[in-house]
């Protein structure tokens, strides 16, 4: 079997998820588009013209750069901090993926349960006398990204070690033997080549939060509902697929204008990166 033979054999089971999706792809803006056979725009005029629906749009955008905001806070450390480990990698590793195998409904009915207005925190505070009443730490935007940054902080942890592994350690001690302190080889040397991962992890957990349905349902409310959970809605309550499709449409666009251009400047560091920093 010759090699190209061969290359087009082992991407054939790629080729055909990939196909699989764009047909899928194709078909949900289809139908979106297409009533009784003819283009019609009237979902997207209908969802763009109501005041309710753009301010979904915006909550959801909004939470889902705030989450991976939080995401990046807490991951680039915990990733620095593993990577730089120089015991048992592998139980912080273990401890890292975790959370993967409890079910994202259980681990975000335990957040209900610590955050209610009767949960853990509230009766804690109430009982020290520190809170007279109740605070409302859920059904809101603070329960939402708290319980999306719990679920998706593994994902930007990996993401960053991932590339964290392969930055020699000798290169922040031939930085700081020159005279470069701590921060300053930190700023020159290791952020610079962590860069790559970082914007992976940004883009997984952005891309994620943007469709979360099961965490905002439960930490958000029905007054903090976000796209992907309005979609859900009109799919197995309404059965209205096709303003679904329109909305799964508009979050799409909205998610690739961000995403694009990060991936975009990935490629951008990838090539400056390997060519050594050269212009």
């Amino acid at each position: 079997m010759s090699r190209p033979l061969r290359i087009a054999v082992l991407l054939l089971p790629s080729a055909i998820l990939m196909g699989v999706f764009l047909f899928g792809l194709v078909r949900l803006i289809g139908s979106s588009l297409l009533i009784e056979g003819r283009l019609d725009f009237a979902y997207y005029d209908a969802i763009l013209s109501r005041a309710d629906y753009v301010a979904m749009l915006g909550r959801t955008l909004r939470t889902a750069a705030m989450t991976t905001f939080v995401c990046l806070v807490l991951g680039f450390p915990t990733a620095y901090f593993v990577a730089r480990y120089r015991g048992n990698r592998n139980f912080l590793l273990l401890l890292i993926i975790f959370p993967w195998l409890v079910s994202i409904v259980v681990r975000s009915y335990g957040w209900v349960v610590i955050l209610g207005p009767r949960g853990l925190i509230n009766s804690l505070l109430t009982w020290s006398g520190l809170a007279a009443r109740p605070l409302k730490l859920m059904y809101n935007d603070f329960g939402v990204i708290l319980g999306l940054a719990h679920v998706l902080l593994p994902f930007m942890i990996i993401a960053i070690l991932s590339v964290m592994m392969q930055i020699p350690r000798n290169l922040e001690e031939a930085s700081m033997s020159l005279g470069g302190r701590p921060g300053y080889s930190f700023r020159t040397v290791l952020l610079p080549l962590s860069l790559p991962g970082v914007l992976t992890g940004i883009t997984l957990v952005y891309l994620m939060a943007t469709g979360a349905i099961v965490t905002p349902l439960l930490l958000g409310g029905l007054g903090n509902t976000m796209l992907g959970t309005e979609i859900f809605q009109e799919v197995m309550h309404f059965f209205d697929y096709p303003k679904a499709a329109a909305l799964a449409t508009v979050l799409l666009v909205t998610a690739l204008a961000v995403v694009l251009p990060i991936q975009i400047l990935e490629r951008w560091l990838a090539r400056r990166l390997s060519d050594g920093g050269a212009a």
